[in-house]
């Protein structure tokens, strides 16, 4: 079944549309579904992307790693991405993973980093969930991720 993400707010449903459909052809090994979706994904608002994505991120690593994430755990998931990406799609950038992975648990220095662009962005995003989802779909955890940002906006 496809979600149409009716209960979404409207800036929220084509983000997790298209991050749905790129996660999908990342766990395909669909190159070419996946080049049309991160090209949707990374035309969308850059901030509202980064944050739904990056929540997205966050919580599947604590999810892996309840008693919490050292450097050995995120050098794993990193390792793991970009050795099962490789394999199908030869782009897979490893420095892009690795700016995602450290976006994502709040430890970017976003002055001293050479910022991806955002199909770079939008492609390695959606490889990472979908290493991090492993088979599973990424509707629950769009929507736990956009759950918790509704909820840290409330209650700011």
């Amino acid at each position: 079944m496809t979600q149409n993400w009716r209960e979404l707010p409207a800036p929220a449903r084509p983000i997790a549309a298209a991050t749905t459909a790129a996660v999908t052809a990342a766990q395909a090994h669909d190159a070419e579904a996946l080049d049309v979706a991160t090209a949707e994904l990374a035309a969308l608002d850059p901030a509202q992307t980064g944050l739904i994505l990056g929540t997205s991120v966050r919580l599947l690593l604590e999810e892996a790693h309840p008693d919490g994430l050292d450097g050995d755990a995120v050098r794993d998931v990193l390792q793991r991405c970009v050795r099962s990406s490789v394999a199908w799609h030869p782009q897979t950038d490893p420095h892009v993973v690795l700016y995602l992975l450290a976006g994502s648990l709040g430890v970017l220095d976003e002055d001293a980093a050479d910022v991806p662009k955002p199909d770079a962005l939008a492609r390695h995003a959606a490889l990472l969930l979908a290493e991090l989802l492993g088979g599973r779909t990424a509707e629950k955890v769009l929507t736990a991720a956009l759950s918790e940002i509704e909820r840290t906006q409330l209650n700011d």
